[in-house]
């Protein structure tokens, strides 16, 4: 670290410092006025005391009250002055100089300057009069002065640039951080009309195609009626709710409860779908499901319709499925077990987001090979 470096990080350290602790620098100027003031004490020690006791006080209020503190001391030097009492008032008086010009108003500042000039030229004049070197004694005087007033005025400027600096700061942050939004807005747009022109155009030929098929196969008295127009409304059910995910993506403020989302009473909308996919799905309850909260509906939903979707990827031909939800004391249980042969991808996706699903309501995941097939088991905990 270079020298100017290190002076200013130490000149940190130290405003951080006189910040935690004031008195400590307070104390550190009070001391060499009392020691000053120990021979006046030893040859007067009652006025001495008193006058070094009274100039002493301001010191210790004058960051917050400066005027009224330097008040306080140039009256202590006047009275000291003309009982000839010397405690080092004159000293405590820049020093209040040099408070007033760095935290008063300037009308304060000019006050502050002409009574402590009108006070030092009377003592030098009248009061205690100089014999020799009265011009040199004036000169230091001003001098004195007006280093303590252009000391204080110089701290006021530092200060007010560093707040300047600061509120500079906090702006280009909010700047930037609205930049950042800005420039997410834009590409969450982007992506949301990609994947609208190109999914969403995609799910659209096969709704169309669906409902084509389920027509012509109504008018030659197929079986393969039913199925398709369920991959027709099961199609316009993903499409609607791919619009509805890119109308959040679009705008991140807009509030993602545009539909009503999918509980248990929606479980019967999907089985048969599971059914028609070539899955035989066997479904059943106890306890009072639909007095759950609608976020744990929604769980519950998520991860039956996760589960089943595994076991039609996974499971192979020949597979059945089996639906159990419980609710009581406060827990919901969702298992869902097939026959299969196969076994799910690790690691799964669907596994992973079961997990972040039962973690929000403090739930437990255990899905892995059954006796026979795979079982996936989930305690759900109603928020209380």
């Amino acid at each position: 670290m270079s020298t100017q470096g290190w002076l200013v990080e130490q000149q940190a350290r130290l405003r951080a410092s006189d910040r935690r602790r004031p008195w400590v620098m307070d104390t550190v100027v009070a001391v060499p006025i009392v020691l000053f003031s120990i021979p006046n004490i030893i040859e007067s020690p009652l006025p001495a005391t008193i006058a070094t006791l009274v100039i002493l006080t301001p010191l210790y209020w004058r960051r917050r009250y400066p005027f009224p503190a330097f008040l306080v001391a140039a009256a202590v030097e006047l009275v000291q002055s003309l009982l000839d009492v010397a405690v080092g008032a004159g000293v405590i008086l820049l020093v209040l100089l040099f408070g007033v010009a760095s935290r008063s108003s300037w009308r304060a500042i000019a006050w502050s300057s002409a009574i402590t000039l009108a006070l030092l030229i009377s003592e030098i004049y009248w009061v205690n009069p100089v014999a020799e070197n009265r011009l040199l004694t004036l000169f230091l005087v001003f001098g004195t002065s007006f280093a303590a007033v252009a000391s204080g005025v110089a701290v006021r400027t530092r200060r007010a640039y560093l707040v300047e600096l600061e509120d500079k700061t906090a702006r280009l942050e909010v700047e930037r951080d609205q930049r950042a939004r800005l420039a997410v807005a834009d590409e969450r747009a982007r992506v949301a009309r990609e994947m609208h022109d190109i999914v969403g155009h995609h799910v659209s030929v096969i709704v169309g195609l669906a409902d084509g098929g389920a027509a012509l196969a109504t008018a030659r008295a197929e079986q393969t009626a039913e199925p398709l127009r369920l991959i027709g409304d099961t199609g316009r059910q993903a499409l609607a709710e791919l619009r509805r995910v890119l109308g959040v993506l679009r705008d991140q403020d807009a509030d993602p409860q545009l539909s009503p989302q999918p509980g248990i009473d929606d479980l019967d909308r999907l089985l048969p779908t599971v059914r028609a996919a070539g899955l035989p799905v066997t479904y059943s309850t106890s306890g009072d499901l639909h007095a759950l909260g609608r976020g744990v509906q929604l769980a519950v939903y998520r991860i039956v319709q996760e589960a089943l979707t595994n076991t039609l990827k996974h499971a192979g031909p020949g597979a059945s499925a089996d639906v159990t939800l419980a609710a009581a004391d406060g827990e919901v249980r969702v298992r869902v077990r097939d026959n299969g042969r196969g076994t799910p991808a690790a690691p799964s996706h669907g596994l992973v987001g079961m997990r972040e699903r039962a973690a929000l309501y403090g739930g437990v995941v255990t899905a892995g090979p059954a006796e026979r097939g795979w079982l996936v088991d989930v305690v759900l905990k109603e928020p209380a």
